[in-house]
């Protein structure tokens, strides 16, 4: 192994990761397409989206001047030249002055309708004659061609996104059935250490159910990457590079969770160092928790060392892995998460030289609903569990801030 060790905090992991590109694109149909995300951050409307104008009210289609000036006392009388449904051509008919066609939501206006006047704003007089008592604004009841998208318009102004429903919307109103995507992000995770066992496991003494596992894989679909997890290996240094190479075979990333502190017993380092072409990138993370974290790179793959604690290992995720799997999927290499600001409820003690990551709970005012919510700090020994049910974020503590006051304001990552 070559390379250098570095310590890595949360705003400076960007160099370490320009070493790793976006993966490789592929072409899927657009109903696959949720959470994916376009290998084209510039793609544009290859059509008007309506491609034709219509109604957005049940009423009459009429030319807007036709109706200036009319009231409850001084009604318009324009005649009906005839009656556009839904899925039929409204280009069948021209209005001349004086003249209207009935129309239903969704059906395509005729030539020279600007407006549509709603059916409760009319009284018909005959089969031919309809009385308009309220005048018509230009464009008033009516969606006009193009009026969501030009041709040519950017479909997703600020660059490539993840696709929501909506994105899968417009694309499919645009007439896009395939789309290109980055591939999925591989994952692969392997827990270490001779004191875990499954979690369907009857408890034996000095054994502990493996935790890690089962919250990384849903860390890692809740950001966008599949997992493939490989079950637990024991401490040994063999079996462990063996693992680890079947599953750099398969994955485009790897998280081996525990083994990465200096302890008699955590072997992560020696396997990284024994893997054919693995670079380290670091050896340490400048955060709490989470400083036994390890980063190496094969290529284009990479392979995190995650402490062993699960409340660690999820900081560490967040902060460094969750950035990565977005690089990999074409997006910036940011940790994604929401973000507000809250005030705190105590007086919050802090390491200087270290980013800290507090875990929070917080409470909004009901009756003062613009203020920021009231964090309150979460605290439990690294081992224990239950604080991570509580928390709702992350609050941050910069490296050379010893203490943040009870009354003072913070930024919290929120919690997906």
């Amino acid at each position: 192994m070559k390379g250098f060790f570095q310590l890595i905090s949360s705003s400076e992991h960007s160099d370490i990761f320009a070493g790793f590109s976006p993966l490789e694109t592929e072409i899927i149909s657009i109903k696959d397409g949720l959470g994916r995300v376009p290998a084209d951050g510039d793609m544009r409307a290859g059509e008007q989206l309506p491609s034709f104008s219509r109604a957005t009210m049940d009423g009459f289609a009429l030319r807007v001047k036709d109706s200036f000036g009319c009231s409850e006392t001084e009604p318009v009388l324009l005649e009906i030249i005839g009656e556009i449904i839904m899925g039929s051509s409204g280009t069948v008919y021209t209005l001349q002055a004086g003249q209207a066609v009935r129309i239903w939501t969704g059906g395509e206006l005729p030539v020279n309708g600007d407006g549509v006047v709603m059916i409760e704003r009319t009284r018909l007089i005959d089969d031919t004659t309809v009385e308009v008592f309220r005048p018509v604004a230009p464009g008033e009841n009516i969606i006009r061609a193009g009026e969501d998208f030009e041709v040519d318009t950017m479909i997703f102004p600020g660059g490539r996104k993840k696709l929501r429903p909506q994105e899968l919307g417009v694309l499919a109103g645009l007439g896009t059935a395939k789309l290109r995507v980055h591939k999925q992000v591989k994952v692969g995770i392997i827990s270490t250490g001779d004191e875990l066992i499954s979690p369907d496991t009857s408890l034996e003494p000095g054994k502990v159910r493996d935790i890690n596992a089962t919250t990384l894989a849903a860390l890692v679909v809740e950001a966008g990457a599949v997992p493939t997890c490989y079950g637990i290996v024991e401490d040994n240094i063999e079996q462990m590079l063996t693992v680890c190479e079947q599953a750099l075979a398969e994955n485009d990333m790897l998280l081996l969770s525990g083994g990465s502190s200096a302890g008699k017993r955590d072997f992560t380092l020696k396997v990284l160092e024994n893997i054919s072409g693995c670079e380290l990138l670091a050896c340490a993370a400048t955060v709490k928790p989470g400083k036994p974290t390890l980063l190496a790179r094969r290529n284009n793959q990479a392979v995190f060392g995650l402490p062993g604690h699960a409340a660690s290992a999820m900081v560490v995720f967040y902060l460094f892995v969750r950035p990565l799997i977005h690089r990999f999927s074409g997006l910036s290499p940011e940790i994604g998460l929401k973000q507000t600001v809250a005030m705190t409820a105590q007086q919050i003690p802090s390491t200087i030289g270290r980013e800290e990551f507090v875990r929070v709970s917080l409470a909004w005012n009901k009756k003062k609903k613009n203020e920021p919510p009231l964090a309150t700090p979460v605290y439990g020994k690294p081992g224990l569990l239950r604080a991570l049910i509580r928390a709702d974020g992350l609050l941050v503590i910069d490296r050379d801030t010893e203490r943040i006051d009870a009354g003072a304001m913070a930024r919290v990552l929120l919690f997906p």
